[in-house]
């Protein structure tokens, strides 16, 4: 499985952005994904997970207002879009996948098997 994100750039305070992530391979639909984030010198930390079964959704607490995680099987494609950005939301983001057939979407990165690039989210004050 391969990942690939995109839809990052440079963005002002209070507008939206919507980050995609694209798989290859036939696995997709049976994989439950997160996306994570690592801001600048600090760790990377969980922003929301969608699990292949029912599409039932888990997000991290800072996030759960802002921020919508979807999936589109027929693109082999997962979505985070997110609204009202700050400063502190810069980051680069990062899609990730679990083996097929977990069902979970823990927020520990550890859970998750495949990984792709990243892309950078700058949002300006």
């Amino acid at each position: 499985v391969q990942l690939v994100e995109s839809g990052g750039g440079l963005v002002q305070a209070g507008s939206s952005v919507r980050l995609s992530c694209t798989a290859t391979g036939r696995t997709f639909v049976k994989s439950s994904m997160g996306w994570f984030r690592q801001p600048p010198g600090k760790e990377r930390e969980f922003v929301a997970g969608i699990s292949w079964i029912n599409d039932s959704t888990h997000y991290a607490d800072s996030m759960k207002a802002r921020s919508t995680i979807s999936r589109d099987n027929a693109k082999n494609t997962m979505y985070l879009q997110m609204n009202n950005l700050k400063p502190e939301d810069t980051a680069v983001y990062y899609c990730a996948a679990r083996k097929p057939r977990y069902s979970g979407v823990p927020s520990q990165d550890n859970e998750y098997t495949y990984w792709g690039p990243g892309t950078l989210v700058t949002v300006s004050s």
